[in-house]
């Protein structure tokens, strides 16, 4: 018989025939061109030298410079129409991002002048490098907070001088990390961290924040270094008696009600978006002139006091290339790297799906990884895309990233200009900006659907967000990636089986419990897995398979159904197996042939079924055990299924016809001859006298006739006339 077959029917003249096709094994490759192939779909599948194919030199290294800057191919393209939109939506941004900058250094707990410095270069060079139409650059908030919190860690006193100094550290090898995560194509690595963990730890993040602006806010100056809820709450309310400025609170208040205002009006109508995006700034400014001409700074209300002017120092002799700060450095880079790499990647897909573009991740993360190097050496801490910078700058109208660049000029103005006059910003206001930009973070919507789509990422979300909150940033990242881990490990090494029936009235089989009117197969067990199957899986489907036979064969049993002597495993969702699961497969046929159950495949793929050849696991099985669907094998071995397993049906005779006998009546009856009958009844029959067949005109004739079973054994028969 043919390996592995599906049946469809021909029919002419009446006449219906079966036509097997084959399970087709790919043809063999050779290993070297195997290796080339996966490395290719592994690290290459979006085939990133296409372009390259049959150009000369000279367009190779236009390409080249095109994919490395990318400025010089949308470039080309640029007009005033498209400046217009850009310099709107950059000095919307400016006016959002200058007071957010100030007040996000502080969140890392380093002097104001250090968040201008980081949204003045890392623009620029994601300007030119990147591929995101609509992303802002600059210092985000959750990385500020983890940055801060990393490096207090290590160095308890911020305003040591190896405090910077181990922040541009960590700048400098975060920026590496990204680097090497897009040169060597290793992008999908921050994907394990879910959307669920990530949900979690925003969330958490934004709480922590804000718990942690209640410093500034209600001017308290003994404040506790540590980030979770408890030491927060015991140090605002141990200092409520004699440590809180009732200026300051009115301040901080007034404003965060206008900030939360503003937001609000905007969220309601998208053509109020300028208002969100130029409330911080108004802020600042009445603020600042608020306590100028009230001197209120000199009734106890904190104030920024100094702000260095002048653009960035260079920083490359601060770095820790050696010492007891360059492994925590290197630790910290990388975590932070990581975080701001998943946050810009996250901003860029989404606004890129919503104006239909593509974005290459490799590309952003080797611009994010260059920008964050040349940042570092320029007195800048982690940058990375600011989600509401961003919002606001697709609402302005942006259409390129020149919009980052006149960002960035406005920054130098600011630095270059006007920053003495950020002098009597009071920190209630900068904490009031804070907590204003945090709130968006909280997404309930986004855990209520995960508690209604999958509960166990609901437990991984609660997991980040208890984790941030009740520890602090690092211990909430570390279980929010755990659980991501133990998410994936679980549906690898416990994944989904089910029992397939045949749905009414078609030849497609489906999961029993999704579609209840499938019906199964008297004497047949169909079991689909759904995973490939490896060393870490194997095992666990093979006892998970016999215990399904075994639970088949016990209700079977009690409802008086023939036993299961076919196990029909269906392949389809199998897209590997390794060598385990091949010998977890041989161990299964042995136990079914000592419980008399055939094992038979259908529709492994071709990488399976390369791979049962290899090992000559078909040979074991029969190459007619393998089909292309559920319904051939089912077509080829149900009939001879049920004919073994039903009980035996009474026999039926078909008897030739004498000739019509006449009664007294009109209507004929029919008879059956002497011979045929004394062959049916036995040898007594013979001697039997032979009395013609009474019959009335009232009851018709029956072509049924009632016997004992031939050779004269067992009970009565019947008898139905041909």
């Amino acid at each position: 018989m043919e390996e592995g077959r599906s049946s469809s029917g021909e029919c002419s003249g009446g006449h219906c025939s079966l036509y097997i096709h084959k399970v087709g094994a790919p043809p063999k490759q050779k290993l070297v061109k195997e290796i080339k192939d996966a490395v290719r779909e592994t690290f290459f599948s979006d085939n990133p030298l296409r372009h390259f194919k049959h150009q000369p030199r000279s367009t190779k290294l236009l390409l080249g410079l095109q994919a490395l800057f990318p400025i010089l191919d949308w470039g080309s393209q640029y007009n005033l129409a498209k400046f217009k939109g850009d310099l709107v939506s950059g000095l919307t941004i400016a006016s959002l991002c200058i007071p957010q900058d100030i007040a996000y250094a502080k969140l890392a707990n380093l002097d104001p002048q250090y968040g201008l410095y980081t949204s003045f270069v890392a623009p620029l060079v994601y300007a030119f490098m990147g591929s995101s139409r609509d992303i802002a650059i600059g210092p985000v908030a959750v990385v500020s907070l983890l940055l801060g919190s990393m490096l207090t860690d290590e160095i308890s006193d911020y305003n040591n001088h190896d405090y910077l100094r181990l922040a541009f550290t960590a700048t400098f090898f975060a920026g590496i990390t990204q680097m090497a995560l897009g040169v060597f194509r290793l992008g999908f690595l921050i994907d394990f961290l879910s959307h669920a963990a990530i949900v979690g730890f925003m969330a958490g993040a934004a709480i922590t924040i804000a718990l942690q602006q209640l410093k500034g806010l209600l001017g308290i100056n003994k404040f506790t270094k540590k980030t979770d809820i408890v030491s927060v709450m015991r140090s605002v309310c141990s200092s409520a008696h004699h440590g809180w400025n009732w200026q300051t609170i009115v301040i901080g208040v007034s404003f965060l009600a206008f900030l939360l205002t503003s937001k609000y009006l905007t969220k309601k109508n998208k053509k109020f978006f300028w208002l969100s995006a130029i409330a911080p700034l108004t802020s600042v400014i009445l603020s600042t002139f608020f306590v100028y001409i009230t001197r209120a700074d000199k009734k106890g209300v904190a104030i920024v006091k100094h702000l260095e002017r002048g653009l960035n120092p260079a920083s490359i002799n601060e770095i820790f290339f050696s010492g007891k700060y360059l492994v925590p450095g290197i630790r910290i880079g990388v975590v932070s790297g990581m975080i701001a790499l998943t946050e810009a990647i996250a901003i860029g897909r989404t606004f890129a799906a919503m104006k239909d573009y593509s974005l290459d991740g490799n590309k952003e993360m080797v611009a994010m990884g260059t920008m964050n190097v040349i940042g570092s050496l320029t007195s800048c801490y982690v940058a990375t895309g600011s989600f509401s910078r961003s919002a606001v700058n697709y609402m302005a109208g942006c259409t390129t990233a020149v919009s980052n660049i006149v960002m960035s000029i406005v920054v130098l103005l600011t630095l270059e200009l006007i920053t003495p006059l950020f002098k009597y910003t009071p920190n209630a206001v900068l904490a009031s900006i804070i907590i204003s930009a945090v709130v968006g973070l909280v997404d309930i919507e986004a855990a209520v659907l995960l508690w209604k789509i999958d509960k166990f990422d609901f437990v991984a979300c609660v997991g980040a967000f208890l984790g941030v909150i009740f520890k602090n940033v690092e211990i909430g990242l570390l279980i929010a990636v755990v659980i991501s881990f133990a998410k994936i490990l679980l549906q690898v090494t416990r994944p989904r089986t089910a029992v397939l029936g045949k749905l009414p009235g078609t030849s497609v089989y489906r999961n029993i419990h999704q579609y209840p009117k499938a019906t199964q197969v008297p004497g047949m067990l169909i079991i689909r897995v759904d995973s490939a199957i490896y060393f870490s899986n194997s095992n666990y489907i093979k006892e998970r398979i016999l215990r399904w036979l075994v639970d088949e064969d016990a209700q079977k049993r009690e409802t008086n159904l023939p036993r299961i002597q076919h196990l029909i495993v269906e392949m389809s969702p199998v897209t590997d197996i390794d060598t385990s699961g091949i010998h977890a497969f041989e161990e299964l046929y042995k136990s079914l042939l000592k419980r008399e159950v055939q094992l038979v495949l259908a529709n492994p793929g071709p990488i399976v079924m390369e791979k049962l050849h290899a090992s000559k696991f078909t040979d074991l099985i029969g190459e007619d055990k393998i089909f292309l669907t559920v319904a051939d094998a089912v077509a080829t071995f149900g009939s001879k299924t049920s004919s073994s397993t039903q009980p035996p049906a009474p026999p039926t005779f078909s008897f030739p016809l004498c000739p019509l006998l006449h009664n007294s009546s009109s209507s004929p009856t029919l008879a059956l001859c002497d011979h045929t009958r004394a062959e049916a009844e036995g040898p007594t029959a013979s001697h039997r006298p032979h009395s013609a067949p009474q019959t009335s005109s009232s009851t018709p004739p029956s072509p049924w006739r009632r016997g004992t079973r031939p050779g004269g054994t067992g009970g009565p028969w019947i008898g139905k006339l041909a």
